[in-house]
């Protein structure tokens, strides 16, 4: 009876049929392949499937190959199941009764020399899959190594004349190695030819089979409809939408974590360090268009926040989230091929050296730059991979400064620096801004002025609505200034910019940041301008300019609670509990507290006794707490040094500190009448 199914099933194999047909063809195949018992069948079987003009005169892309793949798997799993229930005495119900090597080697002798090597390949994941997955070890040692062996030898080959045999025989090469990998031990996967893998894998992801090379958002911009001023809808029927669902469901994009870690395997072994090179400067290459293409899209200008009103609800329902699921995909997949780069060059001396070092550490960047659309749209950023990744670029480049002015200079906002209205042209404006934050050491104090100040300078005198974008990005134009003026080497700019700055958060709080970010950001300050900085020595009387300012600004502060602030911290606008309810009066006041554990000795005692009067001015009891709390924490948390601490104790137990903290008098009324006060000289 089988017999007679094979001569018709080869027979079939001759011509082209429709889809139906086919299929059934292939269904027959996989039922031969488990109930032939003679070897010989077997491989010719074998050896016509692989030539069958009914299976690749019209293959079906990569879903042809993976039937294959599955046909010997399904047939080795019933192959082994036979032998066991034969094993078991529970007979063979109708199976073909050979033993599981001995169906191995009538399969592998099929693939002969009338195929390609890339469709061995297929043939012998297939059968290592259905006889060695899960655990089964169905195959001895020697018959597995051997097995084994024959797959890496056939994907070497493959790898070897994939120009020759085209895109789907790459394609496949990678998806058949991509099945196999897990199931090879350590010497076999270390017999692979990296060096001819790894250019093909990546662009196997980029290309045809994977992300198309950002084509489908071309396709995309040619069905939405309407404009930012109306409503922007993007239809569920359109031809791009379906085109998208298409490729989401290919085989490799559904495979896209672990052809990734087999790109990072063919990363760290291949053993020409150019292919390293070469593939980095594909990711580059694909994710520079792909970002040009988001640019064309009005997608592109949709602030997160500003969703619910700028899409249909058809799209913000349907089309909107499965866009962004596929590029999260894109994201970890060029990330995680990216981060085995980025690990390489720390270690290969041919990377690691002065001249190449920082032009890999300004690609790395470059690329997480041309993916910060995607990376900084809900929290998709927040995973190891990618922090490793940009934080170890960052640390190599900041050892070269020409490279990292080079980088600034290339990546800064356009002169002159406004606020941009396009919401992608902010994106990368923050990538700029946080990854400058890191930078000022290395770089000369005309550069910090140039290409990080000015920028920074110019998102902190925002003065529009705030969204969650302008938020994290008004916090990391902050923090690139304050790290600008934390350098010692950068401290005549800091004694010129520390006012200006100071005037400008005043200018911020408390309607652009939150009591939070002001404490932070004047705490800082008053730090850098305080000894044993630099800039104490330049200018020693700027700590207590600064803090003479900020009792000017509390003498008129206005003592309503603060509405909740959008926290970029946070996310959202928080909801502070009824005792940490803040004014901009308390706030003030806390800043200045704060600032205490920092100050010049000779003042310490005077801005004690100062903080202590901003206390009791408040007179709300519920907005004092916070304060008298965390003045309290001051004192006997470890935050003052050794010296100020003893200035704080003296200051509390003889100068009337304990009186003023805890039951709100003035260090006056503990005078004796006619004493005389110590006189102070404002410095404003």
């Amino acid at each position: 009876m089988a017999d007679r199914l094979l001569n018709t099933v080869l027979q079939y194999y001759q011509d082209v049929h429709d889809a139906a047909r086919t299929e059934q063809i292939i269904g027959t195949t996989a039922h031969l392949l488990a109930q032939l018992s003679n070897p010989l069948n077997l491989g010719i079987l074998t050896s016509q499937l692989l030539t069958a003009r009914a299976i690749w005169h019209n293959p079906d892309g990569l879903r042809t190959s993976i039937r294959i793949i599955s046909i010997y798997n399904t047939a080795a799993s019933r192959v082994r199941e036979q032998e066991k229930e034969k094993n078991a005495g529970i007979g063979l119900r109708g199976g073909g009764g050979l033993h599981c090597e001995d169906w191995v080697r009538a399969v592998v002798k099929g693939a002969d020399d009338r195929s390609r090597r890339w469709q061995h390949l297929l043939v012998l994941t297939g059968a290592l899959m259905g006889m060695e997955n899960d655990d089964r070890r169905s195959l001895t040692a020697a018959m597995r190594n051997t097995l084994e062996n024959a797959i890496v030898t056939a994907a070497n080959l493959a790898l070897e004349t994939h120009v020759q045999d085209g895109h789907l025989a790459a394609a496949s090469t990678v998806m058949a190695l991509n099945f196999a990998f897990p199931l090879l031990s350590e010497f076999n996967r270390s017999q692979v030819n990296c060096n001819a893998l790894l250019p093909i894998i990546v662009r196997t992801i980029t290309t045809d089979e994977g992300f198309r090379d950002g084509q489908f958002l071309e396709a995309i911009a040619r069905d939405i409809s309407g404009t930012l001023d109306t409503v922007l809808n993007w239809p569920a029927n359109s031809l791009s939408f379906r085109a998208l669902q298409a490729m989401d469901q290919r085989p490799l994009m559904g495979n896209m974590g672990p052809l990734s870690k087999l790109a990072g395997f063919a990363v760290s072994q291949a053993q020409d360090t150019g292919a390293v090179l070469a593939a980095q400067q594909e990711l580059l290459n694909f994710t520079g268009t792909l970002l040009n293409l988001w640019r064309s899209l009005p997608f592109s200008d949709v602030d997160p926040a500003l969703e619910a009103a700028k899409l249909s609800s058809e799209t913000a329902q349907t089309t909107w989230p499965a866009l962004w699921q596929l590029l999260r995909k894109l994201l970890f997949g060029v990330v995680a091929i990216l981060q085995a780069i980025v690990s390489r060059s720390l270690l290969d001396p041919v990377m690691i050296n002065e001249r190449t070092a920082p032009a890999i550490s300004s690609k790395s960047l470059h690329i997480l730059r041309n993916l910060s659309f995607i990376s900084s749209h809900g929290g998709n950023n927040a995973f190891q991979v990618y922090t490793f990744t940009y934080m170890a670029s960052i640390d190599v480049i900041s050892r070269h400064p020409p490279a990292c002015e080079m980088y600034l200079a290339e990546t800064r906002p356009q002169a002159p620096v406004m606020l941009p209205s396009q919401h992608c042209q902010r994106t990368l404006d923050l990538f700029f801004l946080n990854l400058a934050e890191h930078l000022p050491l290395s770089l000369s104090t005309n550069a910090c002025e140039n290409l990080v100040l000015e920028p920074a300078l110019a998102y902190i005198s925002h003065d529009g609505p705030m969204t969650r974008t302008i938020v994290e990005l008004f916090e990391a134009a902050h923090s690139a200034i304050l790290s600008v003026l934390s350098c010692p080497q950068h401290s005549p700019l800091t004694v010129r910019m520390a006012p200006f700055y100071i005037l400008k958060l005043f200018e911020s709080f408390p309607r652009h940041i939150s009591p939070r970010q002001f404490r932070l950001a004047f705490k800082t300050v008053m730090q850098i301008v305080s000894p044993p900085f630099p800039v104490a020595a330049i200018n020693p009387d700027l700590s207590e300019t600064l803090l003479e300012l900020l009792r000017h600004y509390m003498a008129n502060a206005s003592t309503e609670p603060l509405p909740a602030t959008l926290d970029a911290e946070t996310g959202q606008a928080g909801t502070q509990q009824a005792e940490d309810l803040l004014s901009y009066q308390s706030s003030l006041a806390l800043a200045l507290v704060d600032s205490l554990p920092y100050l010049p000795l000779p003042i310490v005692e005077d801005w004690l006794a100062i903080a202590a009067q901003a206390l009791n001015e408040i007179e709300d009891p519920g907005l004092r707490e916070p304060v008298k709390r965390r003045f309290l924490d001051i004192l006997v948390s470890g935050e003052m040094d050794v010296e100020r601490a003893a200035i704080g104790v003296n200051w509390w137990g003889t100068r009337g500190g304990r009186e003023s903290v805890i039951l709100g008098r003035t260090s006056e009324s503990l005078m004796m009448s006619g004493a005389i006060g110590p006189e102070r000289s404002s410095h404003l």
